[in-house]
């Protein structure tokens, strides 16, 4: 008897074991289909741009099935570019890139990312050397501009409201807000736009160099989105779903806590806290699609076409697809067509 049972015993616990590698190997099979399903998405971003690292970091790209790569640019309009070679799926910006990205092509808007409000306008400050007293001194300088940005448009309007005529002043492309801010510290330009607590922090004490105005002062407001190319959105609409409901959750995190924001940003690009502090409340995103949001592109498109810098109009209806936005965040599209 005590032979049979244990001979039994035996027989049970190799079953069991069995029973657990099988189910093990199940488990493992269910783990990596899991993760094939994962869609990859290549994101343009910035590094002062939470949102994104937000949705990485707090876990809700992968709770939406989104296997993310961020792809650092030196302004929101390069990452715009990025697309044009598919070093990036999916980018955002002002409206001026994302009007010049969708009448390159097969390229669509799919969410705004929120409207300039007279507070965040405010963040635009326009710095100039010291020789530079009030607009009108402007006259035969060189200002500064980022390539692909709406900032031709703003120096446009300012300078039109001061009676000063793009003719009357050198437009200097760059890359970057930093190379700007190296230039007009040296002297070799002689005004510039920048933005971003972190960088304007920069000029307190500088030089030769005093803020004349900001862009609340002037009529000039922009909205913002979120714009991907055709082909991305056909193969995969219901990725671009889960991707705006995950940007969408993660800029409701980042609105309200702002400490742990202000902690993974210094620890992602060494951010200073006090800086994201500053800028969280006045640049908060809100994907969406609104009558005001369109207003914002028709009035910008208008601009471009009229100055020749679109040089074929388009209907921007047929640029907007905002289908993946209805389906993934219905109440947040008041916008009909």
């Amino acid at each position: 008897m005590l032979v049979r049972k244990t001979f039994l015993s035996s027989a049970i616990l190799l079953l069991s074991l069995s029973l657990v590698i099988v189910l093990s190997g199940c488990s493992s099979q269910g783990d990596a289909a899991a993760s094939e399903t994962k869609l990859k998405i290549k994101i343009a971003d910035i590094n002062t741009n939470p949102t994104f690292r937000v949705a990485l970091e707090q876990g809700y790209f992968a709770k939406h099935g989104i296997d993310a790569e961020l792809v650092d640019f030196g302004t929101p309009a390069e990452g715009v570019n990025s697309l044009f070679i598919k070093q990036v799926d999916v980018a955002f910006g002002a409206d001026f890139p994302l009007l010049n990205a969708v009448a390159k092509g097969e390229y669509s808007i799919i969410a705004s990312a929120g409207l300039a409000t007279d507070e965040s306008a405010s963040e635009w400050k326009l710095f100039v050397r010291d020789d530079i007293q009030n607009p009108e001194d402007l006259k035969g300088k060189k200002l500064s501009f980022m390539r692909g940005t709406f900032l031709p448009y703003l120096w446009d309007e300012y300078l039109k409201e001061h009676h000063v005529s793009l003719d009357d002043v050198e437009l200097i492309g760059q890359g970057a807000f930093d190379e700007a801010y190296i230039a007009l510290k040296q002297g070799d330009l002689d005004a510039a736009w920048f933005v971003g607590s972190a960088l304007i922090d920069k000029f307190v004490g500088l030089e030769g160099v005093h803020e004349l105005t900001d862009m609340s002062q002037t009529t000039v407001r922009l909205g913002s989105g979120i714009v991907t190319s055709d082909e991305f959105l056909k193969n995969n609409p219901e990725g671009i779903e889960n991707f705006l409901a995950a940007v969408d959750e993660a800029a409701v995190y980042a609105a309200s806590h702002a400490e742990e924001v202000a902690d993974l940003m210094y620890k992602e690009v060494k951010q200073p806290k006090e800086a994201t502090l500053k800028d969280l409340p006045k640049n908060i995103w809100e994907v969406g699609f609104t009558q005001a949001a369109y207003d914002s592109l028709a009035n910008q498109k208008k601009y471009m076409v009229d100055t020749g810098l679109i040089e074929n109009d388009f209907d921007l209806n047929s640029k907007l697809n905002l289908e993946p936005l209805k389906i993934a965040l219905p109440e947040k599209v008041t916008y009909q067509k």
